[in-house]
């Protein structure tokens, strides 16, 4: 694996995810907008079928060798070491009630290792990206970017503490955790799913919790994340997209944000 394979494909999934948000956004606040229900009861529309059929092809077209592993459709198994893992919308529920907050989510794995990964928020035309050792970067909605790093805070009672929904806690019998850490922070707000994640790797949170986490909604985040010089991992500390929740934090604040989560 070569840093132009990868730098390669990180230019083409900002150019497709943008593809994929001019797919998305007129479906966005459509008073049209069909709505079913998954087997987990979790929604899904044609904006999520449609955008994730839209970069499996591009993939397929550009980069046949690799990888594909989406929520919507499966996976694909590459000849090459180079997977794609993607989710269309993170945070279909807040694109069905018209909240901006979601996003398009692409990571790149290679050899089983997070490499790159895309955050792009369709609605707010912003993107945050990284590319391993090349940093993390955020384009603003005026187009400027700027080098996103994680907040300097270093005490849990100064943080904003993000998370997505209080019902994933109560799912993992967490609510007591939940409250504990809505108490020991300055501000608790549920800006959740990606866009949770980056508001900590671009400085304007200090920590992102999911109790609830596919690889799917984590493979995107790790790169970036760490890139920004924070640290994701799971509620064990491990840097993996497996582990069925995750968290995002600075790094001076880990320790402390993992006792809260494990006690």
């Amino acid at each position: 694996m070569s840093e132009s394979q990868i730098s390669r494909r990180l230019e083409w999934a900002l150019e497709a995810s943008q593809r994929a948000a001019e797919f998305i956004m007129p479906y966005f606040q459509s008073a049209n907008l069909s709505i079913e229900n998954k087997a987990d009861s979790s929604p899904v529309t044609l904006a999520d079928k449609g955008a994730e059929q839209l970069l499996r092809a591009e993939i397929e077209k550009y980069f046949p060798g690799d990888g594909i592993l989406g929520e919507e459709f499966g996976q694909i198994a590459g000849s090459n070491g180079f997977q794609w893992i993607i989710d269309p919308i993170d945070g279909t529920k807040s694109f069905v009630h018209g909240t901006p907050l979601f996003g398009t989510l692409v990571g790149l794995v290679h050899e089983g290792q997070t490499v790159a990964g895309v955050c792009r928020f369709p609605a707010l035309n912003e993107v945050v990206y990284a590319q391993n050792g090349g940093g993390a970067f955020w384009q603003k909605s005026d187009g400027s970017t700027v080098r996103a790093a994680v907040s300097t805070v270093n005490e849990l009672s100064q943080s904003l503490f993000c998370y997505t929904s209080v019902g994933g806690w109560i799912t993992v019998d967490g609510l007591d955790k939940f409250e504990n850490l809505c108490r020991t922070t300055r501000i608790a707000r549920g800006w959740g799913d990606c866009y949770g994640h980056m508001l900590v790797a671009t400085g304007r949170a200090e920590v992102m919790i999911d109790p609830l986490l596919n690889p799917w909604d984590a493979a995107a985040l790790v790169p970036i994340v760490t890139e920004a010089g924070g640290v994701f991992v799971d509620w064990k500390g491990e840097v993996t997209i497996e582990g069925g929740n995750g968290i995002s934090t600075a790094p001076q604040l880990r320790d402390i944000v993992l006792a809260a989560v494990q006690d």
